[in-house]
């Protein structure tokens, strides 16, 4: 669209307002119920902090402070609208969604994480998505099970 039919002052204060959407994931989205509680707060964020943007005088800096925060809830809405909430494993005999499993590696080392969905999933924190591929190696699997092969080996160790 062009420039001359909107408020803008520049074509680079409109390219800064029309941020591409966020990706969305081809997956289902299944959610734990602390993944479900967690997009609707984004959620909630998105919206404040849309709103605040909304009080700035400035019609080009209240576009630009707004452009984030509209991407984020268009993609926290979709988000929520095709949420699949999955409960809680209610056996430790096998891997499943919402498990925390712990496994060796083939080059020693001892790892834990929880499966969960794509938007909660966070390694550093204990958390790997249940598409990643140590998880869909290990989904269905028991204590003792070995997946992989040489430093790719993993043992599963336990499960909780």
């Amino acid at each position: 669209m062009s420039v001359a039919f909107t408020k803008e002052e520049s074509a680079e204060t409109a390219s800064e307002t029309l941020l591409p959407d966020r990706p969305i994931s081809p997956h289902p989205n299944l959610v734990t119920e602390a993944g479900l509680r967690a997009l609707e707060l984004q959620l909630q964020q998105a919206r404040q902090a849309y709103e605040a943007a909304q009080g700035i005088e400035d019609v080009n800096e209240r576009r630009r402070q707004a452009a984030v925060p509209l991407r984020d809830m268009r993609y926290f809405s979709a988000r929520l609208r095709t949420a699949q909430l999955i409960p809680n494993p209610t056996s430790a005999d096998t891997v499943a969604f919402g498990s925390t499993v712990t496994f060796s590696r083939g080059d020693g080392r001892v790892q834990t994480y929880r499966i969960v969905g794509e938007d909660e999933a966070d390694p550093k924190t204990g958390s790997i998505s249940f598409v990643s591929p140590v998880a869909r190696s290990i989904m269905g699997k028991a204590v003792g099970d070995v997946v992989g092969s040489g430093d790719q080996e993993l043992e599963i160790i336990a499960i909780a």
